[in-house]
């Protein structure tokens, strides 16, 4: 193993990583972002007001994107065993 091959294995790491936690943190951000601008308007500075509206949609966003994230991690973990005895010798 050489490090042209870990270079890629952490590459391809850090694309799975990224794509498994961009769905939570883009619905995280526009709920959060539509929540403050909705605070900003009204100037309520309720701490539950955007807690609450976050909380809901990142568990959406995990049961309507769990399926692909999962098919995701497990596609990534398959070949990574398919590529262990190249790996090794």
């Amino acid at each position: 193993m050489n490090a042209d091959t870990i270079l890629d294995l952490t590459r391809q790491a850090m694309v799975v990583i990224l794509l498994l936690s961009m769905p939570i943190l883009l619905t995280a951000l526009v709920v959060g972002l539509l929540i403050g601008m909705f605070q900003a308007a009204t100037q309520i500075n309720e701490m539950t007001l955007s807690f609450i509206p976050k909380l809901f949609a990142v568990v959406l966003a995990i049961l309507l994107a769990g399926p692909w994230m999962l098919h995701l991690l497990i596609d990534f973990t398959i070949n990574l065993f398919h590529r262990i005895p190249s790996l090794i010798g």
